[in-house]
């Protein structure tokens, strides 16, 4: 597909941001769910100098190409700045966000109330599988660290990088 229209219709896009340290099966599972809905779903590894995170831009990135290579329609790269610039560089009107509580909603819909207001972008808030509800990277990474088992919380090629990074294979 070229530009933004492909035999004659209109190619619908969404981006599904984040730091993806690491990516979990919360993140698959909004990732698999946004891929139905659009025909192109761009994965948004933002970066944030700021932090130091466990795993470098490019390992993340690879990462989620790994585990969402059944999705055809997704692309995966990596932004520095404003999520807003990200989308009008490529012609994304829709920012797809999983929701895991009330607490995510409300500094959600501040940054989707921002982002509309900067560009004119949509934020589509998808609510989480209940299964993972509880999961973040954050909490995926301290349990691993303390030898806590996340194999179900994380693909197989997530697990095998995160034990290798921790050192405890």
């Amino acid at each position: 597909m070229t530009g933004p229209e492909s035999e004659g219709s209109l190619v619908r896009r969404a981006v599904c941001p984040g730091s993806f340290d690491p990516v979990t099966n919360g993140h698959l599972d909004i990732i698999g769910r946004a891929s139905k809905l659009y025909d192109e779903v761009y994965v948004a590894v933002m970066i944030n100098q700021a932090k130091k995170g466990l795993f470098e831009i490019e390992e993340r990135m690879e990462l989620i190409r790994q585990v969402t290579i059944e999705y055809e329609n997704v692309i995966v790269e990596s932004h520095h700045g404003l999520l807003v610039d990200f989308c009008k560089q490529r012609d994304i009107p829709a920012i797809v966000k999983g929701l895991r509580a009330v607490s995510d909603f409300d500094y959600e819909l501040q940054m989707a109330q921002m982002n509309n207001g900067l560009s004119g972008v949509e934020t589509l808030f998808i609510p989480t599988n209940p299964t993972y509800s509880f999961l973040s990277s954050s909490l995926v990474k301290e349990v691993a660290t303390w030898g806590g088992d996340v194999a179900h919380l994380v693909p197989p090629a997530v697990l095998e990088a995160l034990t290798k990074r921790l050192g405890k294979d």
